[in-house]
């Protein structure tokens, strides 16, 4: 009986230690995936993500959980997602109203309600801009970039 009582604890141990070998070996094999340096151009008031003229203020952060790009030899789109904490939305619409226009975007509509919609359109491609005010402070903004055909 002695020697079952020992046989228990003493695989338990090994099976502890696998255990925590495995957890390090993990931890040391993954990498953390940093952005190419073209992935993200800074300005001095906004940031350009994966489009070269859509200019994004630099107080959004970007969730990259939330978003998708789709790129083919001619063209690319997606939809970038942003959030931010106390962020004035009239701000945000003056914003995007003024640095797309700067960008050659030309806004085609807009619809201000409990969120706002900014349509722009360019010869060969659309962008909509969502801008969503949440009860709690904060701010979620999706910006929408297709092929106009």
């Amino acid at each position: 009986m002695d020697q079952k009582c020992f046989r228990i604890p003493s695989t338990m141990a090994l099976v502890i230690v696998i255990l925590l070998g495995l957890n390090w070996f993990a931890c040391t094999t993954v990498k953390r995936r940093h952005p190419d340096p073209g992935w993200v151009q800074y300005t001095g008031v906004g940031r350009y993500y994966f489009f070269d003229d859509i200019q994004v203020p630099k107080e959004l952060n970007y969730k990259a959980s939330k978003s998708f790009i789709y790129e083919t030899p001619q063209s690319r789109a997606g939809s970038l997602v942003f959030s931010a904490w106390w962020v004035d939305v009239e701000s945000l619409i003056n914003f995007f109203t003024y640095n797309m226009e700067k960008d050659n975007w030309k806004l085609m509509n807009s619809f201000k309600r409990k969120e706002y919609v900014l349509n722009f359109s360019k010869p060969e491609k659309t962008c909509t801009i969502r801008i969503v005010d949440k009860w709690y402070g904060s701010v979620e903004v999706e910006v929408r970039v297709g092929p106009l055909k």
